[in-house]
């Protein structure tokens, strides 16, 4: 029984070890950027979902701000005519108590 191995094994082991040794590079490199690409999609989707919810958050509070001014407009708007109304009868009142003095007997 021989002990050698035939030439022809050797060398057809030899040049597969050599074609997986060779390949190993790229294939690494290929699921890097496999990798890379769908970090990056996740990116993108996690940037659209912020967005989103931003946009829901400012119209929320829209909403809310233009509710408060439409409820609080009628309050506002009587107070403020009654201030309004009111802010120059002190003077008016005032006068004509001035030309009143001015006109009585002495």
């Amino acid at each position: 029984m021989p002990d050698t191995v035939s030439p022809m094994i050797t060398d057809a082991v030899t040049q597969t070890n050599v074609k997986v040794v060779a390949e190993a590079p790229a294939i690494a490199m290929g699921s890097l950027f496999q990798t890379m690409a769908h970090s990056t999609g996740i990116l993108f989707e996690n940037n659209v979902s912020a967005a989103q919810q931003q946009n829901t958050l400012a119209q929320a509070a829209t909403n809310q701000g233009v509710m408060q001014i439409y409820s609080m407009d009628t309050m506002a708007a009587a107070g403020a005519t009654e201030k309004v109304a009111q802010s120059g009868t002190p003077d008016q009142m005032q006068s004509l108590l001035a030309i009143l003095e001015a006109f009585r007997p002495r």
